[in-house]
């Protein structure tokens, strides 16, 4: 084993653990709880319009950008939909609610490192597991263009979402 075994091992364990995640909270919207209803009937009560194909478009999103990350496919779109999402989710969900995720209405920490980490990933790249690699792209994706397109289409998206589909309610009011 040399030093490139260790970063290509290391790159592996990270996407993986990145993807993971994506994978279990797009599964859960889906699947968990209150499945795809309740995940559009929690999207509509932070103002999400129309909240089921918003809860549908995060939930394929989380999934798809999971699976990106996994395989090593593509990695800064994976990366892009992992900082869209968590971009969206800090905007709508926790931005209000400090900084430390056990704070009350969950703190922004947890969104705030993932959508780091779907920067960084897309501009260091997958390492050498990776269908990246295998498919001789991964050199056109890593660097700048990696990180232009991980965070720059993830923002971008983010952005064009909340313009068009998110109408926050009003504020609650102390009777």
């Amino acid at each position: 084993m040399n030093d490139t075994d260790a970063i290509d091992l290391a790159l592996f364990v990270f996407r993986c653990g990145l993807g993971a995640v994506m994978l279990a909270h797009g599964i859960n919207h889906i699947w968990g709880g209150g499945k795809i209803e309740g995940t559009a009937g929690w999207f509509g009560s932070m103002g999400m319009k129309p909240p089921l194909v918003q809860a549908w478009l995060a939930s394929l999103t989380e999934i798809g950008a999971g699976i990106a990350l996994v395989l090593g496919l593509l990695t800064p779109l994976g990366g892009a939909g992992l900082v869209g999402t968590m971009t969206v989710a800090f905007v709508i969900n926790h931005r209000g609610n400090g900084f430390f995720i056990f704070r009350p209405g969950e703190g922004w920490e947890y969104v705030m490192t993932l959508a780091l980490c779907g920067m960084v990933i897309g501009a260091i790249g997958p390492g050498g597991w990776s269908l990246d690699r295998a498919f001789g792209i991964e050199d056109d994706l890593i660097g700048w263009t990696g990180l232009a397109l991980s965070a720059g289409a993830g923002l971008v998206g983010a952005g064009l979402l909340l313009a068009t589909c998110w109408r926050p309610p009003p504020p609650k009011t102390a009777d």
